[in-house]
């Protein structure tokens, strides 16, 4: 009888007390499996709502029915947090039964990631964006299916982004770039990767409205000139750029972004008509930089490296210089003696 009492107070009391402690450091696929083990412990961790704020169903099949059958659930009322990423069999009949099913669920929603779901259309973008005014983070990377007409969904049903990424949203142009300036002017990161229908005009919008932007991802957009990225100097809090694949920009328009004073980190890859005038203008106005990469500029020499040590040798702990033939000195211990805080020596392989 006393065994059986002990167990009785360790299952009612001391197991969720535990679980208290514990469930915090979890992952959600986990507390899951937890609910199933007892009923004290169901009730212990159902009754922690900053446990379910977050809906991880990434990589998952048969997600859509899955997440229709989460927000159903008392506990996922309140949730904040949706992630689908690369949940492919989702589609946009899944998003207009949550709609109709789960629209108050919904309504306190900060973040969506739809990264990879590429059965959604513009109709699944403006059935879930009509149940989330609240929402401040939209990812949609690699959806070649979204559309100008999906952005001005986004735009009219959520007021709030601040964080978007269209990385891959091939069929976007600079139609969704107005859209964005005209509606997101306190955005504060942007991810335009690969977006190749963009032009200087559409980037320039988004420049001179979103004076806010703390982070812009121009990956592998060949297309925009100086023009453009001369514009990229008025981002006063900018820390993060990706320029890698910027053909077009020289010496004179890399200058212009020395203006960025609080920029931390720049990817300059396969910038080809980079010099060193365009490097040491960086290293003497971006005394903060911690991440640069080089990779593959022939037109970089020894000179640029002794500028960036003389300005920024307390802060870079990433440089890759690897395939600048021009830089002689660019070996490991080279680059030590000039970056005594340097770690990463590689960011491409």
């Amino acid at each position: 009888m006393e065994g059986e009492e002990q167990a009785s107070i360790w299952n009612k009391e001391t197991v969720p007390k535990v679980m208290k402690i514990v469930s915090t450091r979890l992952s959600q696929r986990d507390l899951i499996s937890l609910l199933l083990l007892n009923p004290w412990l169901h009730r212990t961790l159902i009754s922690y709502p900053s446990l379910w704020l977050t809906i991880d169903l990434r990589e998952m099949n048969n997600v859509g029915d899955r997440l229709i059958a989460a927000l159903s659930l008392p506990r996922y009322h309140h949730v904040k947090q949706i992630i689908l990423e690369f949940a492919r069999d989702i589609d946009d009949s899944h998003l207009q039964v949550l709609k109709n099913k789960c629209l108050d669920s919904l309504q306190g929603l900060e973040s969506l990631n739809l990264n990879g779901c590429q059965k959604i259309s513009d109709k699944g973008i403006e059935a879930i964006t009509s149940c989330c005014p609240k929402l401040k983070v939209f990812s949609i990377y690699w959806n070649v299916r979204a559309t100008d007409i999906g952005v001005k969904h986004l735009v009219k049903n959520c007021k709030y982004i601040v964080d978007l990424n269209l990385s891959g949203c091939k069929n976007l142009s600079d139609k969704s770039l107005q859209l964005v300036a005209d509606n997101y002017q306190e955005l504060e990161s942007l991810n335009l990767t690969r977006c190749v229908k963009m032009t200087d005009s559409g980037l320039q919008q988004v420049l001179v409205k979103c004076s806010f932007l703390r982070s812009l991802n121009l990956y592998a957009l060949s297309s925009f000139t100086d023009e453009a990225y001369k514009k990229i100097s008025v981002l006063t809090h900018l820390r993060f750029l990706d320029l890698c694949g910027a053909q077009n920009l020289s010496d004179e328009g890399l200058s212009c972004l020395a203006k960025c004073k609080k920029l931390v980190s720049l990817n300059l890859t396969w910038c080809v008509r980079v010099t060193d005038v365009g490097v040491v203008a960086i290293a003497e106005g971006c005394t903060c930089l911690e991440f640069l990469s080089l990779f593959g500029i022939v037109g970089v020499t020894d000179k640029c490296l002794e500028a960036l040590s003389k300005f920024c040798s307390n802060t870079i702990t990433t440089l890759d210089v690897n395939g600048c033939i021009g830089i002689k000195r660019r070996s490991r211990d080279d680059l030590l003696k000039l970056f005594p805080h340097l770690r990463c020596f590689k960011v491409h392989s």
